[in-house]
């Protein structure tokens, strides 16, 4: 048990083009200049803990993110743990975390139009993801302009 207020908060990763993870976070309300935060993560109960290699820095030399690459999420479940240090004082690890991911658009979409039955027919198939299987997980909008 640490210093209250020195977690960190406001803990979000986002996964954007399917493999590569950012994480970021603010520092805890009461935590000094030479407080330094740590990541440790893994995508499965199965795998090894990891430290964050990249970390993203503020104007104070803290640890407030990380950029990881190659990332897969196999299910829904991933483990994180923020803790930090500072000199004769412990500081609060959280382990409270929101995952967001960025999908990109819907691939080989194509629209064909008959004039003579004023119908058009749209197909595409479902962007890439980094761990949802099921394309039933999908639900889609389309936005049909008339120029």
């Amino acid at each position: 048990a640490g210093m209250n207020g020195t977690a960190i908060e406001n803990f979000v990763c986002v996964i954007f083009n399917v493999s590569f993870m950012n994480c970021t976070w603010h520092v805890g309300r009461n935590a000094t200049e030479d407080t330094q935060y740590f990541l440790y993560w893994r995508a499965s109960k199965k795998e090894d803990v990891t430290e964050c290699q990249n970390y993203i820095k503020d104007n104070c030399g803290r640890h407030t993110g990380c950029q990881f690459q190659n990332v897969t999420i196999e299910n829904k479940n991933a483990y994180f743990l923020v803790n930090g240090s500072r000199k004769l004082q412990l500081i609060n690890s959280t382990s409270d975390y929101v995952i967001v991911e960025k999908l990109t658009p819907p691939l080989n979409v194509s629209v064909n139009c008959t004039e003579a039955s004023h119908r058009c027919s749209i197909r595409w198939q479902p962007p890439r993801t980094s761990h949802v299987k099921k394309s039933s997980c999908f639900k889609y909008e389309i936005v049909i302009e008339n120029k």
